[in-house]
């Protein structure tokens, strides 16, 4: 049901994310309740690359779960809907960067994934490629 209002909300959107951080609060508080994870990539980042099946079974796979994505280079408008393509991302990317909304510095390494707990709190900065298990692992102990 969330992916579903969500991707209605990104529909009558024109499909663009959020693009004011004001947006992002909103949206971030629009979704307590549930476990976030908010996922940095870049197209020049393997790992990335290599992790965004995982990241998309996670969003669709998993009703109590939504993924977020972060293009690290900040591209917007065509440029991030093509690579959105390219890549097969199939869950929303933000056009601002939440980190400063969120209390953390910008990552310096990627993929780096943020996880924020149903309370709405950012409780696991996780460094490096994931698979889906350590992401169910991060937002509920590895229940399936």
């Amino acid at each position: 049901m969330k992916n579903a209002c969500l991707a209605l909300l990104l529909l009558l959107a024109g499909c663009q994310p959020p693009a004011t951080p004001g947006d992002n609060a909103a949206l971030l508080e629009s979704l307590r309740g549930q476990w976030v994870v908010i996922n940095y990539w870049a197209k020049w980042c393997k790992p990335c690359i290599e992790e965004i099946p995982e990241l998309n079974e996670l969003d669709h796979e998993h009703g109590d779960i939504t993924v977020l994505g972060v293009n690290y280079d900040g591209a917007t408008g065509e440029d991030l809907a093509g690579q959105l393509r390219d890549l097969k991302v199939g869950f929303p990317t933000l056009e601002e960067d939440p980190a400063e909304l969120l209390g953390q510095p910008r990552p310096v390494v990627l993929p780096t994934t943020f996880i924020i707990n149903p309370a709405g709190e950012l409780v696991q900065s996780l460094v490096g490629p994931q698979t889906l298990e350590s992401l169910l692992a991060a937002t509920r102990g590895g229940q399936q």
